[in-house]
């Protein structure tokens, strides 16, 4: 981590806010990290921007990467106000992602910052949506909280900070690693899209697909019930696809008859020779072979 707390702020090129740190300007850091050799941060109550032009100031000071000014400084379309994190990704989440072999650096850009970066922001600003229910909501800005000094104990504020940041780079790191996997992916899905026929999409290796399929703008989208992909357990999946992100309803669940069943019993009700297992909730069936994992969705489209 190429990151360095300093206590002269002239020599500083990074400054923060001391006292309590949220997950705020400690993804901000992250993300200045990432595009610079190396942060010599300060952390302070009180500074004046624009003593200090050479230095990126944020989450303090009313400037162009703080938002606790009156008004806030921005909000989105969707009506998430930034927040530091946001406001620094704005500024150079294109830039950090220069050094990855990505198609759509827009589209890359835009879905870190739907899926990750606005709820930092959203969290930070106070319109995360509350959680009606008895237990916690144990969230990545709740975790970051807890590393801060408590109460009855003597840390070091700044030695906490550097400890949150550690985790939140490997956070950070495996989340862009995995985006840029997905977006590795996005090419084929939408290929298979194209491609797809009587409510059946093929792909010729088992990968993230639920996000780009949901959200594609192509018309033949919307009619596909089930994909269909090798397993990694052997044999092909038929997955029912789901109506949203997140959702346990599908568009077409496979029949109640099938649920729960495997081998002979799934045989002999759907009359496909190597079918192997239907979860019980509806959302998965498995056969031996790409034939007769095609037989099981057209029965179940059928149905």
């Amino acid at each position: 981590m190429n990151i360095k707390i300093v206590k002269n702020i002239e020599e500083a090129n990074c400054i923060t806010h001391a006292g309590t740190f949220h997950a705020d300007e400690i993804f901000a850091t992250i993300i200045l990290s990432k595009i610079m050799a190396e942060i010599k941060l300060i952390r302070v109550l009180k500074v004046e921007e624009e003593k200090y032009p050479s230095s990126i100031v944020y989450d303090i000071g009313d400037g162009k990467y703080d938002h606790h000014q009156f008004g806030g400084n921005g909000q989105r379309s969707n009506g998430i106000k930034y927040a530091a994190c946001g406001l620094i990704w704005k500024e150079y989440g294109k830039k950090l992602l220069e050094k990855y072999d990505i198609d759509d650096a827009d589209y890359t850009w835009e879905y870190i910052d739907k899926n990750l970066i606005q709820f930092i922001d959203s969290n930070d600003n106070g319109q995360l949506p509350k959680l009606d229910a008895e237990y916690r909501n144990v969230h990545l800005a709740y975790i970051i909280s807890i590393f801060n000094p408590r109460w009855n104990e003597q840390k070091n504020s700044d030695e906490q900070f550097l400890k949150a940041l550690n985790l939140s780079e490997i956070v950070f790191d495996e989340f862009i690693d995995d985006t840029i996997s997905k977006m590795k992916a996005k090419k084929y899905v939408d290929l298979a899209i194209e491609e797809s026929n009587d409510g059946i999409m093929y792909l010729k290796e088992s990968m993230p697909w639920k996000e780009f399929l949901l959200s594609s703008n192509n018309i033949k989208a919307k009619d596909i019930n089930y994909v269909i992909f090798p397993s990694n357990r052997g044999g092909f999946t038929v997955y029912a696809v789901p109506i949203e992100i997140g959702s346990f309803e599908n568009r077409k669940s496979f029949p109640k008859a099938w649920r729960g069943l495997i081998d002979k019993n799934l045989q002999d009700i759907t009359e496909v020779k190597t079918a192997r297992f239907c979860h019980n909730a509806g959302f998965i069936c498995t056969a031996e072979t790409l034939e007769d994992a095609t037989k099981l969705a057209k029965k179940a489209n059928m149905s």
